[in-house]
């Protein structure tokens, strides 16, 4: 008998202060997109309506740059003490209903919708069980994170980010190769290399 399907929400992280790039990146144009638009548009083809968006550095400006509608917006208030802070607070917006929420970069500009359905695919559907992207010799997102990780990811503070879970005895770690996910926005020159 299958499984029923599971309810996944993905949450963007778009938060930070950008301070590499010099200016706040998230509203940055590539291809006539902005980063955090792009991303929303990603998200929402593979989990519709179910995006969360963490915003914070440059808020208004960020949100007006969207130009897409992203059915929650979070406002991450915490957002200078690092990227744990975002995570927590999409994981704190994640309703009850959520089996699992899948984490993206507003900078990971080459990640596709094909890998992100990819990821969903490959998760079995299981409470423990996180599926993350690798490239670059290691692991990190786009990663799906289930419901069994929730209560560790609201806890997160300072820039420590999810990946001490992928080491976490209570979790099987599953992971799918994309290295294109390797390549952010740190700098401007990133993003003139791709335009």
């Amino acid at each position: 008998m299958p499984r029923p399907p599971a309810t996944v929400f993905a949450a963007i992280l778009a938060a930070g202060t950008s301070s590499r790039f010099g200016a706040t990146k998230q509203t940055e144009n590539l291809g006539g997109v902005t980063l955090v638009q792009r991303a929303v548009q990603l998200a929402t083809r593979v989990c519709g309506s179910r995006v969360i968006t963490v915003i914070g550095h440059d808020a208004s400006n960020v949100l007006r740059c969207m130009h897409a509608d992203s059915a929650f917006i979070v406002v991450n208030d915490a957002y200078q003490s690092g990227l744990g802070s975002s995570i927590a607070a999409a994981a704190r917006a994640c309703p009850a209903q959520a089996d699992a929420l899948l984490l993206l970069l507003a900078d990971q500009v080459l990640v596709t919708e094909s890998h992100l359905n990819t990821l969903l695919d490959l998760w079995s559907g299981a409470a423990d069980e996180i599926v993350a992207t690798a490239f670059a010799g290691t692991e990190g997102p786009p990663v799906l994170l289930p419901r069994a990780t929730f209560t560790d990811l609201r806890g997160l503070t300072g820039d420590s980010g999810a990946r001490a879970l992928f080491r976490d005895p209570r979790f099987r770690l599953r992971s799918v190769p994309f290295e294109d996910a390797a390549v952010d926005i740190d700098a401007p020159e990133d993003l003139d290399a791709l335009t």
